[in-house]
C-alpha cells in the first residue's frame, strides 16, 4: 500500500534537503534517498567555500540571496555555517581580466603575495580578489536543513532507489525499495542521476553532464596563514585553500562521467602534488585523504528548476553543476514557491515582484524560459 503526500522529493543531497526545509510545515512531504546515508555523494565531497564572483549571472544572483538566507539563521545558531574568508585568482593578465567578475576587485602582485604568502612570485603576474567570499560548513548546514525538515513533518526514507515511476490519475505513484509512494509532485532532485530519474518516469531526459572535480587534504611544511583566502589558478588548472594546519587541493579538472560513486583517476593528485609544489612554497608531503565528486550540468551551465512543460507534476531540481551549497537556499526558496503555488518554470511561483525569490525567477527566466524551449 502506498503512502500519500503533497511532494515527494527523489535525491536526498544540499538540493533536495534545502527543498525539504523550506517545504516543511508547508504541505505534506517525503524525501527517499537511494543511499543509506544522505548527502553520501557529491554533497559530502564539497570545497566549502560560497563565492558571489563565481558563475553566470544567474548563479551569482542565487548565491547573494543564498548568502542572506543563511546568514539570517546564523543569527539564531550557537556556531554559525559562514565564516568570511576571501577569494583569489591569479594567472596571466588576459585569463583573469576574462574570469573576473564586477564582484570581483583586481589586486597587484605585491598584494596577492602579502595575502598569500605561499605564491611564488614568478607563477603569476595578475591576481582578482573577492572579499564577499565566505567558507562554509557544510556538514552543519546539511544537518541544519534536515532538523528542520523533520521538525516540519517531512519523512526522510534513505535506502530506496526508485526503480519505478508512473502517472497515475492527477499526480505520480513511486517504488522505492521496498516503499510505495504517492504525491501530487514529484522533484526530480537525484543529482548526476536526474536524467535517468527522468527516464525512469517516462519523462524526457535534458541531457544533463556529470562531470568528475577531484580533491585531496594534504600536509605541507608551511601552513597557509589563517586568514589566507582560497587561491585558484584562473585557467581552472588548480584551487587550494586552508584546512586547519593541512590544506585542500585540487585539479579542479571537468572530466565527463555516467552516474557513479566517482573515485580518484591513479596519478591525478599526485601530478596535482608535483605542480603546487613548483608554484608554492608550501612543501606538500604527503595526501592524507582523497575523493571524488560529480558535477552535473545543463548545456548552458544554468540550474535547471521548474515544472516541466510536458510531464505535469514532474518537478526538476538539478543541474547546479558546481554551485550546489553556494546556490541552495536561493534556489529552494524559490523552488517552494513554484511548488507551493502549482506554477511552472519562469513565474516568480506566489512571490510578490519585489521579493528576492522573484528575483531569482527572474534572473533564471532570463536565460531559460521553460524547461523545455
Amino acid at each position: 500500500m502506498s503512502a500519500h503526500y503533497d511532494v515527494v522529493i527523489v535525491g536526498g543531497g544540499i538540493a533536495g534537503l534545502s527543498l525539504a526545509s523550506a517545504l516543511a510545515g508547508k504541505c505534506s512531504v517525503a524525501l527517499v534517498e537511494a543511499e543509506q546515508t544522505l548527502a553520501y555523494h557529491t554533497s559530502a565531497r564539497s570545497a566549502r567555500q560560497l563565492i558571489p564572483s563565481y558563475g553566470p549571472a544567474v548563479v551569482q544572483e542565487l548565491t547573494l540571496r543564498s548568502l542572506e538566507l543563511i546568514a539570517a539563521q546564523d543569527a539564531a545558531r550557537p556556531e554559525p555555517v559562514l565564516t568570511p574568508r576571501s577569494f583569489m585568482l591569479i594567472g596571466d593578465d588576459a585569463t583573469v581580466r576574462a574570469e573576473a567578475s564586477g564582484r570581483m576587485h583586481r589586486i597587484t602582485p605585491a598584494e596577492a603575495l602579502r595575502l598569500c604568502p605561499a605564491l611564488l612570485r614568478n607563477s603569476f603576474t595578475a591576481a582578482g580578489l573577492d572579499t564577499g567570499s565566505f567558507g562554509c560548513n557544510a556538514p552543519l548546514l546539511l544537518a541544519d536543513h534536515r532538523e528542520r525538515a523533520q521538525a516540519g513533518g517531512v519523512d526522510i526514507i534513505t535506502g530506496a532507489r526508485v526503480h519505478s515511476a508512473q502517472r497515475l490519475g492527477s499526480g505520480w505513484e513511486l517504488g522505492a525499495g521496498q516503499e510505495g509512494f504517492q504525491a501530487a509532485v514529484v522533484v526530480n532532485a537525484a543529482g548526476a542521476w536526474a536524467d535517468e530519474l527522468a527516464v525512469i518516469s517516462g519523462v524526457e531526459k535534458l541531457g544533463l553532464q556529470p562531470y568528475r572535480r577531484t580533491a585531496a587534504i594534504v600536509d605541507v611544511e608551511h601552513p597557509l596563514p589563517v586568514d589566507c583566502p582560497m587561491v585558484a589558478a584562473a585557467d581552472e588548472t588548480f584551487y587550494f585553500r586552508r584546512d586547519g594546519d593541512q590544506v585542500l587541493i585540487s585539479p579542479a579538472e571537468a572530466v565527463p562521467s555516467g552516474p557513479e560513486d566517482a573515485q580518484p583517476y591513479p596519478g591525478d593528485v599526485e601530478a596535482l602534488v608535483a605542480r603546487l609544489n613548483t608554484v608554492t612554497t608550501l612543501g606538500i608531503r604527503s595526501v592524507r585523504k582523497a575523493w571524488t565528486g560529480l558535477r552535473t550540468e545543463a548545456a548552458d551551465g544554468v540550474p535547471v528548476v521548474g515544472f516541466d512543460a510536458e510531464a505535469t507534476g514532474f518537478f526538476w531540481l538539478a543541474g547546479q553543476g558546481g554551485y550546489g551549497f553556494q546556490t541552495s537556499s536561493g534556489i529552494a526558496e524559490l523552488a517552494a514557491g513554484l511548488i507551493l503555488a502549482g506554477q511552472g518554470a519562469g513565474s516568480a511561483g506566489g512571490t510578490t515582484a519585489a521579493s528576492p525569490a522573484s528575483r531569482t525567477a527572474e534572473a533564471l527566466a532570463a536565460t531559460r524560459w521553460s524547461i523545455r524551449r
